[in-house]
């Protein structure tokens, strides 16, 4: 796979990051005592991101469900679909993550 191609990949995932809405987030990866953190480090973290939000939709849901005071239906719907949404970039960038290991993989060297 060419670097112009994950670049391009980077962009688009920088792209939907922003659209989003995920604020005080860099999509690039942190400074860490002078040095950038590596790439391990930016995925658990964009995993635990995906599972905070999943994890909020459902307390949400739950809440909505046993009728506790101020949650209301749109809020947890507009939570649902951002969890889903993130969910489902995650596994799209899974996807490319594995066709870019493929792709390397099949490379004659």
């Amino acid at each position: 796979m060419e670097t112009r191609a994950l670049d391009q990949v980077l962009a688009q995932l920088r792209s939907a990051a922003a659209r989003a809405g995920i604020a005080g987030e860099s999509t690039a990866p942190a400074a860490v005592g002078g040095k950038t953190a590596d790439f391990a480090t930016v995925l658990k973290a964009s995993l635990d991101h995906v599972n905070t939000r999943q994890q909020q939709a459902a307390k949400l849901a739950t809440d909505f469900e046993l009728g506790v005071p101020g949650a209301n239906l749109p809020e947890v719907m507009v939570s649902i679909q951002k969890a889903n949404i993130s969910f489902q970039q995650t596994v799209q960038v899974r996807n490319r993550l594995v066709s870019a290991y493929h792709e390397i993989m099949n490379m004659q060297v």
